[in-house]
């Protein structure tokens, strides 16, 4: 491997430009028609503009895989966001024969479409949070909010990062609230797809890190992301405080 095509903008993008470097590849960068004066375009050795402005050229999985064909490089590294947890992204790339730097599209196929993540956890007897998935009605999501005693949070399935998701306690904007945040999700992922979930509050959210490189597969232990602004994790507590030690 020696070139890889880095397919997202920001700080993420600078970021793994600079892990690119110091591993000592070559590092080429896509940018939309209003990004070309951001920082990330610098950041590598080559730049290419993609057709389009703003989100949605990110989005453009034929644009991405033609410029990274285009520029001679090995693998694709999409950051998060944009198309990181798409499953076409990642086909696109195997049959493009370039590394997708990422998960398979198998295991993207089961975790990164939100649903069908839920559907397996089911499958599995995990526990999940009450909900709704498979082509809700607003009347369905109406009904199902006044069995939620604090209300209910619509997201979108192929979302992350805090995108595409809005919590909902008057049965009058549940209507509005499904069309935003799809609306939303779509911008953002390029899937209108959303879900439901029952609201709770006062939780602690807790999480696993898992890394793998194709051949091992390895957990980096728990942390505590309870701190959140607009469903963003702001700061990350590692290990997570006050945690029961069978738990963890």
């Amino acid at each position: 491997m020696k070139s890889i095509l880095i397919a997202n903008r920001g700080e993420i993008a600078i970021r793994i430009a600079h892990a690119v470097r110091d591993m000592e590849l070559r590092a080429v960068m896509l940018f939309a028609t209003d990004d070309a004066d951001s920082l990330h375009v610098g950041a590598a050795e080559n730049a290419v503009a993609l057709p389009g402005r703003g989100p949605a050229a990110y989005l453009d999985l034929d644009a991405v895989v033609s410029a990274a064909i285009a520029t001679g490089c090995d693998a694709v590294h999409p950051g998060y966001g944009f198309l990181s947890e798409n499953v076409d992204f990642a086909s696109a790339c195997a049959k493009a024969g370039l590394v997708f730097i990422g998960p398979d599209p198998a295991a993207l196929a089961q975790l990164g479409d939100k649903v069908a993540a839920i559907e397996l956890a089911k499958s599995l007897n995990v526990p999940v949070i009450a909900g709704l998935t498979g082509g809700f009605t607003a009347d369905q999501a109406t009904a199902f909010l006044t069995t939620c005693p604090d209300g209910i949070i619509l997201k979108a399935a192929n979302g992350g990062g805090g995108r595409g998701m809005r919590v909902v306690q008057d049965p009058n904007g549940v209507t509005k609230a499904i069309a935003e945040v799809s609306a939303e999700a779509l911008a953002a992922f390029g899937d209108g797809t959303i879900f439901v979930e029952q609201l709770v509050t006062n939780a602690r959210h807790i999480e696993v890190q898992v890394l793998g490189d194709s051949t091992s597969v390895c957990h980096l232990w728990e942390r505590d992301c309870s701190l959140q602004r607009r469903h963003q994790k702001v700061i990350e507590i590692a290990p997570a405080p006050k945690l029961d030690s069978a738990i963890r």
